[in-house]
């Protein structure tokens, strides 16, 4: 998990990445679906704010979280609850495109 945020965390706050991210904006100016590829600063802090207070059962789990346990997660992180699902379903992706990982 922590090598998948040290991905994500190349294009954070990046000029191109923030252009990629303008691609997909919808009508309230949100992209959430390029949060992946270019997040953020403060996206950044958030998801390595909620993995710091994951168990080790967690992250060893994390493809098998409900909704209920990444809202708590997020909840007692102190961070927003679609952040946070976004980053735990694209960690899920990163892990059954690449198992090795």
């Amino acid at each position: 998990m922590d090598a998948y945020i040290e991905k994500l965390s190349r294009f954070a706050d990046d000029e191109y990445g923030r252009q990629f991210r303008r691609q997909f904006e919808d009508n309230r100016g949100s992209s959430e679906l390029a949060m992946l590829q270019s997040p953020s600063g403060d996206e950044l802090a958030q998801i390595r704010k909620a993995v710091a207070i994951m168990t080790r059962a967690e992250k060893g789990g994390a493809c098998d979280l409900t909704d209920e346990q990444i809202h708590r997660i997020a909840d007692d992180a102190g961070i927003d609850r679609g952040l946070f699902a976004i980053f735990v379903n694209g960690y899920a992706l990163e892990c059954r495109k690449s198992p090795s990982e």
